[in-house]
């Protein structure tokens, strides 16, 4: 009897090794070796439409979601006519996850980036009187009207490349300037507007969130280099879309959070091809069955939760 419990614990303890060996994976990008990744929620399998996961890095908690290609969620934006929280959003259209999405005023509740729904213009920066009247805006403000946006797309299927024949629709995902034409055969059904580019290049300077003057920063709207909380919308080459959202740590509140390279490495490493940042800081946060993760920590360690314009759903 001694004996087969020795033999027991030997088995479960080689159990917990093979665990650990194939469930750790050193982290991607500029990130030390030593990360220890923590799967919490509920994760299923990877064949299943979505996979939820967090990992634990020295200097930020990380929450990944990734919705299959062709499932049935669809990733959509949607606007609230005052601001509202994530809860409030994912309520009435039954979504399993929404992230927060595009930039807004806080003073007047108004959205400064495009949100389509259903091929309709539901937020429009240029109708912001704060964005469009302040003076010191006013170099930018072309490129801020042009910046990224994600977007939903219906495109039309055909049996051949020279027949021509339509054979179905298909629904695809795509991120791109928001005066950037579809492709041919495709419309776009909605789009959320944010910004700059991540993948495959970071655009903060041809998007008006960066501006140097003979070599020195005299514009970063979005403390492009500074450790911050974060979101972004990813898209992989099988079409599957990531949402990320980086939260501070509470050991570690003012040097914590990642600054917009190290996101796009972090997304480059779990292959995403192309992704754009959403808005982060206070507004940076993520719901995910009937879960809320929040980016920004106030000096005790709790969470900040800040209403929010707009948000992309799963649903």
């Amino acid at each position: 009897m001694k004996l087969f419990w020795m033999l027991t614990l030997a088995f479960m303890g080689l159990e917990a090794l093979l665990f650990y060996v194939t469930h750790s994976s050193s982290p991607p990008g500029s990130f030390p070796a030593s990360v220890t990744p923590l799967v919490i929620s509920a994760t299923p399998p990877a064949s299943l439409p979505i996979r939820y996961e967090t990992r634990s890095l020295p200097q930020a908690e990380v929450h990944t979601l990734l919705i299959a290609a062709q499932s049935q969620y669809q990733v959509i934006p949607a606007v609230s006519e005052q601001v509202a929280t994530l809860q409030e959003f994912a309520d009435p259209y039954g979504a399993i996850a929404v992230i927060n999405g595009g930039f807004f005023d806080p003073e007047n509740q108004k959205s400064t980036s495009y949100v389509t729904v259903q091929g309709q213009s539901v937020a429009d920066p240029q109708q912001n009187d704060r964005l469009t009247s302040n003076p010191n805006l006013a170099p930018y403000l072309d490129k801020i009207f042009n910046r990224t946006e994600f977007r939903q797309y219906r495109c039309q299927q055909t049996s051949g490349q020279t027949s021509g024949q339509t054979s179905g629709q298909t629904i695809r995902y795509d991120i791109a300037l928001h005066r950037d034409a579809p492709p041919i055969g495709c419309e776009i059904i909605s789009a959320l507007g944010a910004g700059p580019r991540l993948l495959p290049d970071l655009s903060s300077q041809s998007e008006g969130f960066l501006a140097l003057s003979n070599g020195i920063v005299v514009r970063d709207a979005i403390d492009q280099d500074r450790l911050s909380p974060r979101s972004a919308v990813g898209i992989r080459r099988d079409g599957s879309v990531i949402l990320v959202m980086v939260a501070q740590k509470p050991d570690a509140i003012d040097a914590s959070g990642m600054t917009l390279q190290q996101l796009a490495d972090w997304l480059k490493s779990l292959d995403v091809e192309e992704a754009m940042n959403l808005d982060g800081g206070g507004s940076a946060s993520l719901y995910y069955n009937g879960t809320l993760h929040y980016g920004k920590l106030d000096q005790q360690g709790n969470p900040v939760e800040r209403p929010v314009k707009s948000v992309l759903l799963v649903k």
